[in-house]
């Protein structure tokens, strides 16, 4: 990848891809970051080596560029991208991580046929394992959608679905670590009740969540199978096991991730992903 890339707001999500980038052999003179803070711009220049600069430097020498903002600084950040020239290479791809708006918003606009990506991210960014959803808007052609594709492989996993689903989307990756985080801390309070130290229900919690998630993604067996395997009949684990379901588990995983999925499609200034912070980047 040889491509001018311009990342547009260094918070956490701005950060997060740089980081992952850099890590997979991107170079750093083919990065350019937009922040406008000085003080963080100044942080990401020193930590990184990468150019940080105005909006409008970064995107005329880009051919792809991301947008890791706020929702509420999209239409003035369009405004310089439908200004801004053509590198004069190759067409500019606006890759959008803002939650909850639509290619529409960006496609009415940016200047007409302008190729627009949209990514649902979600916070395990933070550590390179993400897990993205993209979805091609109108103009998008099939190398440019492989090509962001490709970049985003560098901070996790990516699939590609039709806009549609995105809110399905956000109700399961988007929120979803919330979800876990939340079992997590419910697992730690039930150990204090049971007699555990904090310290040690929280050790017990995190690393027994962290080795579950290893399993379902290295064992090639499903959720089925691999609850089934630690389950014995009639013993402590089944018993558990009873406890969840009469209590309405599954019935309130169907109805939580239904009112996730209700929100963002209502229009998505309210949506978030779960431990991102975005910065302006103006």
């Amino acid at each position: 990848m040889t491509q001018r890339i311009a990342i547009i707001g260094g918070g956490k999500i701005g950060e997060a891809l740089l980081a992952g980038l850099i890590g997979s052999g991107t170079p750093t003179k083919n990065l350019v970051v937009a922040e406008k803070a000085p003080t963080r711009a100044a942080e990401l220049a020193d930590e990184y080596g990468v150019l940080v600069t105005d909006v409008k430097t970064a995107v005329e020498s880009a051919q792809y560029v991301f947008l890791a903002i706020k929702p509420d600084d999209v239409d003035e950040i369009l405004r310089v991208l439908a200004g801004a020239d053509d590198n004069g290479e190759s067409e500019r791809v606006t890759v959008t991580l803002v939650a909850g708006l639509p290619l529409l918003r960006y496609e009415s606009a940016l200047q007409a046929g302008s190729p627009v990506v949209r990514v649902m991210p979600n916070t395990g960014m933070l550590v390179n394992e993400a897990m993205s959803a993209v979805s091609a808007g109108r103009f998008v052609g099939p190398e440019q959608l492989d090509a962001v594709v490709n970049l985003l492989k560098s901070v996790g996993r990516v699939a590609v679905v039709p806009e549609k689903q995105m809110d399905a989307v956000t109700a399961i990756s988007g929120s979803g670590p919330a979800y876990v985080f939340l079992l997590a801390e419910s697992m730690i309070d039930a150990g204090v009740a049971l007699g555990l130290t904090r310290a040690q229900a929280t050790e017990m919690a995190v690393q027994t969540i962290r080795g579950a998630g290893v399993m379902l993604s290295d064992s090639g067996l499903s959720p089925v199978d691999l609850r089934a395997a630690v389950t014995s009949p009639g013993g402590t684990t089944a018993a558990a096991i009873r406890e969840f379901e009469s209590g309405g588990l599954r019935a309130t995983v169907y109805q939580a991730t239904a009112a996730c999925a209700a929100v963002s499609a209502k229009g998505g200034r309210r949506v978030e992903v779960e431990g991102l912070g975005a910065s302006n980047g103006s």
